[in-house]
């Protein structure tokens, strides 16, 4: 048995360990993540949970010929060190690192790219599909969770397989649950009675020959078929019978910790032809004592030291979504009708002080962000005023509900845009830098951009009194002047519910209009312009749309538009269609049309020339003629 994790040749010497040393293998792995996590940060507490269940994976299946699809996918990083990448891991999460996802393009046996939840089965039953028009050879595993089960898509994907046929292997990962020795002794014995050649033969001699009797035949049969369920509803769990009905051979519950269960019932499941469901009982956080106590805070974090479970880094201000949060309380204490839902993200959205104050006005829905949209439209639709505090990645994924539900009934729903823009090391997956493009095509939609604490504050006051939808979106991080929204109360008090676009200062060459994040950038370029001798004017933009053109200056010859969004399709697109008749000329700065990579805000604005010295050069060029 070798010690280090980098001295093995994965996953060839995996397919060679005796049981022995397969039972040892976890300890080294699991040395190995929290000696590498906590220096990169990442998803510690979800990959200390897998680390048997990965292992079993590999031992069973033959990747990348099978495909194993990771539901989310920030539980791959067990799968990742047991295909050859661990000596890659220093890189985790890092710009142009290793990524904490599976990707396609990072190795083939990373079958399909996530990110977002519930989706593995779906892939996984294309995958199925393809494998039978092409009349190919291999399985199909698909591991979720039992949070991502709340997304519906999960269940449209087990009802299709079901109804199909196809041979799907889908693995619950349960950490929600715990597991007695008796239910698992029963649950390995009827494991090992379903897939044994007594039972199947006996199976399929009922379906073909009884049933080819005739009526009397039919009857018999449907009489036996009738026995079994009644077994079937007695002994299953209420999950198995959920997931037997969809068309699924269910084992389980299995210990998640126990390898040779494990390899004992993946084998099993390889044996039949048909859609089976193992349901795998983990603990998060397994084998590391500070996440064991608090899997919460191990989800995802950043850098820590190794024996204490402390942050590296303590941030002295408060973030913005702390800062939505507590406003939220505030007024919720004035306002009886003022209700918040999360979609499975209540702690990491600010929503924690709301839940604990007004436990009956506080929803999370789990992960169904369609859900959360529509349940939002039934409340306002009654007199309530709810707020979605959501990611802008994840509300990509209502984006119907957000236009049919609420939008063209015009409830006055608030959206609470968290992780606005470009997120950090999570990539592509998570950046938040499509909501301007989608929600400012939506008619009746209001879109706010504050850019610091009080604006956020001003802005929450305002959806709320407008009686419509609104979106306010904000980055991820400390917010600027946070200070502020802890010391000045008496300040905060005078709020009025009116949010405009304001002007900051007045230039004649080139007018900067910032949206949100960026108006650090753009009051940083301003000051290069200036002392470049170029007359420069910036516009703080807190409100998208509709577009405030207010503070518009005609005598500028040049107006620059700043957005942390895709720039093809955001304000600067939208505000050079309202002006196009001024005969003022336009640049816009954003996200190009692609999919960004992980990396800290500075390192990709860099590589996307969105630092203020070079968007300063890249205007110089322009009015020089030279671009």
């Amino acid at each position: 048995m070798k010690k280090n994790i980098l001295d093995y040749n994965f996953p060839q010497d995996l397919k060679t360990m005796s049981r022995e040393e397969l039972e040892l293998l976890p300890y080294a792995i699991r040395n190995f993540l929290v000696e590498n996590v906590s220096r990169t940060g990442g998803h510690l507490a979800s990959n200390l949970g897998v680390v048997e269940l990965t292992i079993a994976l590999h031992k069973v299946f033959d990747s990348p010929s099978d495909k194993i699809i990771w539901d989310v996918g920030h539980q791959s990083y067990v799968h990742k060190i047991l295909t050859g990448r661990a000596g890659q891991f220093e890189s985790l999460r890092q710009f142009n690192g290793l990524s904490g996802f599976p990707k396609k393009k990072e190795s083939p046996h990373d079958a399909y790219d996530t990110g977002h939840s519930s989706t593995s089965i779906s892939a996984a039953a294309g995958m199925a599909s393809a494998r039978e028009i092409r009349n190919e050879h291999y399985e199909v595993v698909a591991v979720i969770g039992d949070g991502s089960l709340t997304g519906g898509m999960a269940y449209e994907a087990l009802n299709n397989i079901g109804a199909s046929k196809s041979k799907v292997i889908v693995i619950l990962n349960d950490n929600g649950m715990s597991i007695s020795k008796n239910i698992g002794g029963i649950s390995t014995h009827l494991g090992n009675l379903r897939t044994s050649k007594g039972y199947l033969s006996a199976k399929k001699f009922i379906k073909n020959t009884v049933g080819s009797i005739g009526s009397i035949g039919n009857a018999i049969a449907g009489g036996l078929a009738g026995f079994k369920n009644d077994i079937k509803y007695s002994i299953l769990e209420k999950g198995g019978v959920l997931f037997e009905e969809l068309g699924f051979t269910y084992f389980g519950p299995v210990d998640g910790h126990n390898i040779a269960d494990l390899i004992n019932v993946m084998n099993r499941a390889k044996s039949l032809d048909e859609p089976v469901l193992i349901h795998v009982i983990t603990k998060k956080g397994k084998g590391y004592k500070n996440a064991e106590k608090d899997p919460g805070k191990f989800h995802g974090i950043g850098p820590f030291n190794p024996e204490t479970g402390a942050l590296l880094k303590n941030t002295t201000g408060i973030s913005y979504s702390e800062i939505m949060g507590n406003h939220l309380v505030e007024l919720a204490g004035e306002d009886e009708n003022i209700v918040a839902i999360t979609a499975a993200m209540g702690d990491a959205t600010g929503l924690g002080p709301f839940k604990k104050e007004f436990p009956h006005r506080f929803f999370d829905v789990g992960i169904a962000e369609q859900h959360a949209v529509t349940f939002a439209a039934g409340l306002a639709k009654c007199g309530i005023k709810p707020v979605c505090a959501i990611y802008s990645s994840f509300l990509q994924r209502a984006y119907d509900q957000i236009m049919e539900d609420v939008c063209m009934q015009e409830l006055p729903v608030v959206f609470a845009i968290d992780r606005a823009g470009i997120v950090g090391a999570d990539g592509e997956t998570h950046h938040g830098i499509y909501d301007l493009s989608y929600l400012m095509t939506m008619p009746e939609m209001t879109v706010l951009t504050p850019h610091d604490c009080i604006g956020l504050e001003k802005a929450i006051d305002y959806a709320l009194s407008l009686g419509k939808p609104a979106a306010i979106r904000y980055p991820r991080g400390e917010a600027v002047d946070s200070a502020l929204c802890i010391d000045d109360k008496k300040f905060m008090s005078t709020h009025k519910p009116s949010v405009t676009n304001v002007r900051i200062t007045l230039g004649n060459d080139v007018d900067v209009w910032a949206c949100g994040k960026m108006f650090d950038t753009g009051s940083e370029l301003v000051e290069i312009l200036n002392n470049k001798g170029i007359s420069a004017g910036l516009v703080d933009v807190e409100v998208v749309k509709p577009i405030d053109i207010s503070p518009f200056n005609k005598d500028c010859k040049l107006i620059v538009t700043l957005e942390d969004n895709d720039v093809y399709s955001g304000f600067g697109m939208h505000l050079g269609s309202i002006i196009k008749n001024e005969n003022i000329r336009i640049l816009n700065f954003g996200w190009p049309d692609k999919f960004i990579e992980q990396g800290t805000y500075d390192e990709l604005a860099y590589k996307y020339g969105l630092m203020p010295q070079q968007i300063a050069e890249r205007i110089c060029e322009y009015i020089e003629g030279k671009a």
